[in-house]
């Protein structure tokens, strides 16, 4: 199994490509099951996650083609052509690895009239039920049926009949379910209390770029009226926030001056008040974003929140940061119970953090020190790193295949603004 092996100290400088957006791109694929014609997918990212999804289409009779690109270049082309769905079943076996899977079962029910998935997985980061996708689902017009472990939706005569929908507390992953499963209902859909997300704004221009009808885009009360089919189309994937949220974490802390390209700042408001907040120079372009750092920084009192508030997806990094920050910082988690697994790994390297519920307490400390330290999530991975960066000696993280299912060749994006970072094997 690989580690990453860091050695701390260095300042970073020059610039980093951010690769299209994981958190998207899972949401975009399903798409191409509710259309026979291809859907061609532009600046996917080269990514665990996607690789799966992409076996999870295979299953359900999806074809998937990927075009080559150069060595030195990031991000890949995939056409989906799922021309006859030959399954309606989400498997144990793919869905228990990736919670995104869930996503199927909106696009399998409304093309097919019915769909059977098995109930997901992915990160250990709390309880994540399902209980909102099937709620919003049924309002549209889906008959559900728990058993064994697996949901079974079912459209009565074959198509859903749309339906309004008020979402009790912001869901993401539920908006997404529901929004591609009305698409194609008989009648219209109202959609209350949506999550804004980026990832949901780039969802829904994917399909009206394939020909469904939403109003409302970017608000939160989406309004779908059904058509009767659509159709193929091509779209590029948007820039991963998340991503350059993580490496403006590593250049504030480490120190220096890198250039963040390929990134949409609009879309990161509550990641750059939060870095400036703490002392870090942002300067905001329309596709890229530099950040200076002299690895000073203030501390921070912040809360996770729906967007457009602070993204719980970089919590942990911001974190880590903070375990260098003048003074103590506090962190709230309000969107999954159990997202503080990496901080036992943090108090390793000499991280000085206190937990109450849902609350961390950071006193920034003078030095961390490199140790060895195990991921326990996707997130919480980036946060060992982002504290190897700074740490003296030598970090080894392990267990860097959450790492590789949200960072595309992250050892070497960061090599090339002058980390100290490898990756090796356990020989």
């Amino acid at each position: 199994m690989d580690r990453i092996l860091i050695r701390g100290g260095n300042r970073l400088s020059g610039k980093i490509p951010v690769s299209g957006a994981k958190n998207a791109a899972l949401t975009l694929m399903p798409c191409a099951l509710l259309t026979d014609e291809p859907v061609t997918l532009r600046n996917l990212p080269r990514l665990a996650d996607v690789d799966g999804f992409g076996h999870l289409l295979n299953q359900v009779g999806a074809s998937t083609s990927i075009e080559g690109t150069s060595p030195g270049e990031f991000g890949r082309v995939m056409t989906i052509r799922a021309g006859q769905l030959t399954s309606t079943e989400a498997p144990y076996d793919i869905v228990r690895k990736m919670r995104a899977s869930i996503l199927v079962l909106g696009p399998i029910l409304a093309r097919m009239g019915e769909a059977r998935v098995s109930l997901p997985g992915g990160c250990a980061i709390g309880n994540r039920p399902i209980d909102l996708h099937l709620k919003a689902l049924e309002a549209i017009g889906a008959e559900l049926e728990m058993s064994a472990g697996y949901v079974t939706a079912r459209a009565p005569g074959g198509r859903l009949s749309g339906g309004r929908y008020a979402f009790p507390i912001v869901s993401v992953g539920a908006t997404e379910n529901v929004l591609m499963a009305a698409a194609t209902a008989r009648g219209p859909s109202r959609i209350e209390n949506a999550a804004r997300e980026p990832e949901i704004v780039d969802l829904c221009r994917c399909l009206v770029a394939m020909g469904a009808q939403i109003e409302g885009i970017g608000t939160e009360t989406l309004e779908i009226e059904g058509v009767d089919e659509l159709h193929g189309a091509t779209y590029a994937v948007m820039p991963d926030r998340i991503e350059a949220g993580s490496y403006a974490c590593a250049v504030a802390v480490a120190g220096g001056d890198v250039e963040l390209t390929e990134v949409a700042p609009d879309e990161m408001g509550a990641t750059i008040d939060a870095l400036r907040a703490a002392g870090v120079t942002v300067e905001a372009g329309k596709r890229s974003m530099r950040v200076v750092s002299d690895g000073k920084l203030a501390p921070l009192t912040l809360s996770t929140a729906p967007y457009p508030g602070f993204a719980t997806d970089m919590q942990a990094q911001f974190m880590a940061m903070l375990c260098k920050a003048d003074g103590a910082s506090v962190l709230t988690e309000t969107i999954f119970e159990n997202r503080y697994m990496h901080v036992p790994e943090l108090a390793r390297m000499g991280a000085d953090i206190q937990v109450r519920g849902r609350t961390a307490v950071v006193r920034g400390v003078d030095r961390l020190v490199g140790a060895p330290v195990m991921a326990t999530d996707l997130r919480a991975s980036m946060s060992l790193i982002i504290a190897g960066l700074v740490a003296e000696g030598e970090t080894t993280v392990s267990r860097v295949y959450h790492l590789d299912r949200g960072y595309e060749r992250l050892e070497e994006k960061l090599s090339a603004v002058g980390a100290d970072i490898e990756r090796a094997g356990d020989g």
